[in-house]
C-alpha cells in the first residue's frame, strides 16, 4: 500500500462522487485494505484532500514548459489550472479552503516567478501576481460550479441561447450591453474567453515595466 496509490484512488472518488464520499471507511473499502493501512500515510480527511490536491497542481505544473516566454509560461499555467479544475471541481474548493497550502503556492510561484521575465518592477509585483492568481483561481472555480448547477446531459448550446435570449428580453433602454454580447454570449468559448481575460491582464501588467529604449536612442528633450 503505498501513498500514490492511496492518492490516485483518493482523486477517483472525489471525481466521481464528490468531497461528502471521501471516509476512510470507503476509501479502505475501495482499496480492498484496513484503514489502518491508511493511517500510516495521512493523519485525517484533510490531508487526503491536500494530497489529493497536490497531485493534481503537480500534473499542472509538470505540463509546463518553463523555458519558453514568460507570456507563453503564464498562458500555460493558467489554462492549465483552468482546465485541472474544470476537471475536478473540488480541487478549486479546496485551495480556496487553503490558500497558502503547497499546490497554490506552486501555482502562485509559477504565474508571479515570470513577473520578473516581464520586467515588472519588484514594488509591483506582489499586486501583479496576486492579480492573476485570483482571476486564474476565481474564473476557473466559477466555470467549474456553472457546470455543476446544470444536468450533465445539458445541451450547452441549447442553454447558451436560453441565457442569450433571457437577456434581449431585458429592456434595451436599461440593459444595452447585454443586447450588443448577447450574439457572442450564444457562441462564446469558455476557453478561450478565459485566456482573453488573461491577454487583458497580461496587458496591463506591461504598463509596469520600465520602456525599452528606442532603437534610435533616446528622445530629444
Amino acid at each position: 500500500m503505498s501513498k500514490a496509490r492511496i492518492v490516485a484512488t483518493v482523486v477517483e472518488i472525489l471525481d466521481a462522487e464528490g468531497e461528502t464520499a471521501l471516509t476512510f471507511r470507503s476509501l479502505a473499502a475501495r482499496l480492498a485494505t484496513g484503514a489502518g493501512a491508511i493511517y500510516w500515510h495521512v493523519a485525517n480527511k484533510e490531508e487526503l484532500l491536500t494530497a489529493a490536491t497536490d497531485d493534481v497542481v503537480a500534473g499542472v505544473m509538470a505540463g509546463v514548459t518553463l523555458d519558453a516566454g514568460p507570456r507563453d509560461v503564464i498562458r500555460a499555467i493558467a489554462l492549465g489550472t483552468f482546465d485541472a479544475i474544470d476537471a475536478h471541481p473540488w480541487v478549486g474548493a479546496q485551495l480556496a479552503r487553503s490558500p497558502w497550502q503547497y499546490a497554490m503556492l506552486q501555482i502562485f510561484e509559477g504565474l508571479g516567478g515570470q513577473l520578473h521575465r516581464l520586467g515588472v518592477p519588484e514594488d509591483a509585483q506582489f499586486a501583479a501576481g496576486s492579480a492573476l492568481l485570483n482571476y486564474v483561481l476565481g474564473v476557473a472555480g466559477q466555470n467549474a460550479a456553472n457546470a455543476r448547477r446544470v444536468p450533465p446531459d445539458t445541451d450547452r448550446a441549447a442553454f447558451l441561447d436560453d441565457v442569450a435570449d433571457a437577456w434581449t428580453r431585458q429592456d434595451p433602454a436599461k440593459y444595452p450591453f447585454l443586447h450588443r454580447i448577447a450574439g457572442e454570449m450564444r457562441d462564446h468559448d469558455d476557453r478561450e474567453q478565459f485566456l482573453a481575460g488573461i491577454d487583458l491582464i497580461l496587458a496591463g501588467i506591461g504598463t509596469l515595466g520600465s520602456p525599452e529604449p528606442s532603437p534610435d536612442g533616446p528622445a530629444e528633450r
